[in-house]
């Protein structure tokens, strides 16, 4: 299969981590990924557990539904919990906890929750039901940035009234500066997220990776992707570099995706945006712009004053900040299950705690043994 199997290489990715450990000759070195799809590839595969002593992968805020915030997630619920609403959303975020209930308590309670593909599924339920407000909870980075504004620009084009977009988008630059800034930060370099870069580019990172002094390395999902991106990260980091270095050519450009760019910029406006467990980041998110604000399920709903706080038993704020690993928690695995998740780190697809609870927890937290002796990914 193209693109997969020759990606899934025991014999180069042996090659790669041999690579690896005769480069990594100082460090300590701290790497965070900061998409969650790496970070499941990673835990899957035990490609940190691969890495000799001095490299260690910090798990960032790379999952969309994770950072979604608390407040967000009730104002969801609030909408959806309307007798004249068919409520839309991607499956993973029917489970996220929000305060005492999730959407699927609230479909269990008579509401019509939808699980959708694409947010033109939903456009096309509020086309065919006009006696219906058919809203869709548009979540995500800047991956699923430019599919939620053509719908947007869709209902509008096509006069669809009844359509509305729930709003909670989220941009990884700003998220990689917050992170740097905070005082307690020990990363050195990053796992740039390939799917964000496939639709904007690498433009914006060359000024972090200056001003923060840190490797910036554009990676894909697969295990020698991944590999590869350590590979560049860590001989940047011996030879004292700081450059954006994009290991994902097969999908990523430097200009990014005009197309998916031009809708973006016509729909949505850069917005300060809150990210669950970590707090408000300045510019981090969009919002509809001035010309499409009439399909803001926000105002058309009137949920804008909904406040929430986060429940003090759920460390998932700290695994998003990559100041601990999810097994550190003390509700990790007894408390906080997939099926009675505390945070949202736990049921989503692309959260750290789902992926140690799958393919970790009867393991020991540490390095169970020498990167030269255990099996190579494949």
């Amino acid at each position: 299969m193209k693109y997969i199997d020759e990606f899934n290489d025991p014999g180069l990715a042996r090659r790669l981590l041999d690579d690896i450990h005769a480069t990594a000759r100082s460090g300590p070195w701290a790497m965070m990924e900061v998409c969650g799809g790496q970070t499941h590839s990673i835990i899957r595969h035990g490609i940190d557990q691969l890495l000799p002593e001095s490299v260690e992968l910090i798990h960032g805020p790379g999952c969309p539904v994770c950072v979604t915030p608390l407040e967000m997630i009730d104002k969801a619920l609030e909408i959806a919990s309307r007798p004249e609403v068919t409520f839309c959303s991607f499956g993973d975020m029917l489970r996220v906890p929000g305060s005492g209930r999730d959407l699927f308590r609230v479909r269990g309670e008579g509401g019509d929750v939808r699980v959708v593909y694409s947010p033109m599924d939903a456009l096309e339920l509020a086309r065919r039901h006009p006696e219906r407000q058919v809203v869709f909870f548009g979540i995500g980075f800047e991956t699923t940035a430019p599919a939620n504004a053509m719908a947007v620009h869709e209902a509008r084009r096509l006069g669809v009234r009844n359509f509305s977009l729930l709003v909670s988008h989220v941009r990884v630059p700003p998220a990689i500066e917050a992170v740097m800034a905070a005082p307690e930060c020990r990363v050195q370099a990053f796992l740039a997220a390939g799917h964000v870069c496939s639709v904007m580019g690498t433009a914006e990172y060359p000024r972090l990776a200056e001003r923060y002094r840190v490797p910036i390395v554009v990676t894909g999902f697969e295990p020698l992707d991944i590999l590869e991106g350590i590979r560049r990260t860590v001989r940047q980091l011996e030879r004292g570099e700081h450059r954006v270095e994009n290991a994902y050519p097969r999908a990523v450009r430097p200009e990014g995706n005009p197309v998916a760019l031009r809708m973006i910029e016509e729909v949505f406006e850069v917005t300060d945006r809150a990210w669950r467990g970590i707090g408000t980041i300045p510019a981090s998110g969009w919002r509809l712009a001035a010309a499409f604000e009439e399909f803001d399920a926000e105002r058309r709903f009137d949920v804008t004053g909904v406040r929430t706080a986060e429940p003090g038993v759920c460390r998932s704020g700290e695994v998003l900040q990559g100041l601990i690993k999810p097994h550190e928690c003390e509700a990790f695995g007894t408390t906080c299950t997939p099926r009675t998740p505390l945070g949202a780190t736990m049921v989503s697809s692309e959260g750290a705690c789902a992926a140690y609870h799958l393919y970790r927890r009867l393991e020991a937290p540490a390095r169970t043994r020498p990167a030269e002796e255990a099996t190579p990914v494949g």
